[in-house]
């Protein structure tokens, strides 16, 4: 269940009437790693166990599946708890200040990417024809259910140029890729050759677990912030933004997004 129904008031037309609404679900997910409690994500609830692992992904506690010993996911008094056990220590020499995000839910970094994942370059060998790019934004425009019925959410997906391969939705952005990072983390998915296609502004921390995770293009329907920007020139990703009436910008490319 994403989703619960209501009865409001709605005011329209001059008046009140009653009115029934949609609203997404909102649940919290604690992940906790080796016992130690690292966040408190907000968020529906589906596939906790890729959003879980996603996120330590992309924060850099995880560096390899076969470092993962266990993972238990279960749901206790209105809330979802993962325990997720390593064969390392993900806590050694980690810098823990926290930082507050632009994001939804004022998502949390940990002093390390900005700093570290400045410094990869993606080389990722994929091409993508404008006509692609506006095709898949229409698809993940076409496939946001969950967003037509509860105006709450935001849709990213795993794509190649041809076709759309994961489709994830959650209440931020931030979610709905890491679910996407857990899933091809744990499957092994290869991602040099993938883009991701998602809604909502492009803040740096989006570009960062785009980076960590591997994959070479950024596409979103939204524009990016001027720190996203500099960073997508830093690490070689490439950049697009604004995809809506067919037409979108090139924030940055390396020749990935072909002319003609």
């Amino acid at each position: 269940m994403d989703s619960e129904r209501y009865e409001v008031m709605e005011y329209s037309g001059g008046g009140f009437a009653k009115a029934p609404v949609e609203s997404i679900r909102e649940i919290p997910l604690t992940i906790r790693l080796n016992g130690r409690e690292v966040v408190t994500l907000l968020c529906t609830g589906k596939q906790p166990e890729y959003l879980a692992v996603g996120f330590l992904k992309s924060d850099a506690f995880l560096s390899s599946p076969e470092q993962i010993t266990d993972l238990h996911v279960r749901e206790e008094d209105g809330r979802i708890l993962a325990d997720v056990e390593t064969c390392h220590d993900p806590w050694k020499d980690r810098l823990m200040e926290r930082s507050i995000t632009s994001g939804c839910g004022k998502g949390t970094n940990f002093g390390r990417n900005v700093q570290t994942i400045s410094k990869r370059r993606l080389n990722g060998d994929v091409r993508v024809r404008p006509e692609q790019i506006l095709a898949l934004a229409e698809e993940l425009h076409n496939r946001s259910a969950l967003y037509g019925r509860t105006r709450g959410c935001h849709n990213s997906s795993l794509c190649t140029p041809d076709e759309m391969l994961l489709f994830r939705e959650d209440i931020g952005r931030h979610n709905a890729i890491d679910m996407i990072c857990g899933e091809c983390f744990l499957n092994n998915i290869s991602v040099d050759d993938k883009m991701i296609v998602t809604t909502g502004r492009v803040a740096s921390e989006i570009l960062l677990k785009v980076v960590r995770i591997g994959i070479p293009v950024l596409v979103s329907t939204a524009v990016a912030t001027s720190f996203t920007v500099k960073l997508a020139r830093q690490t070689g990703i490439t950049l697009v933004g604004n995809v809506r009436g067919g037409r979108f910008w090139v924030y940055n490319d390396k020749g990935r997004v072909l002319q003609s």
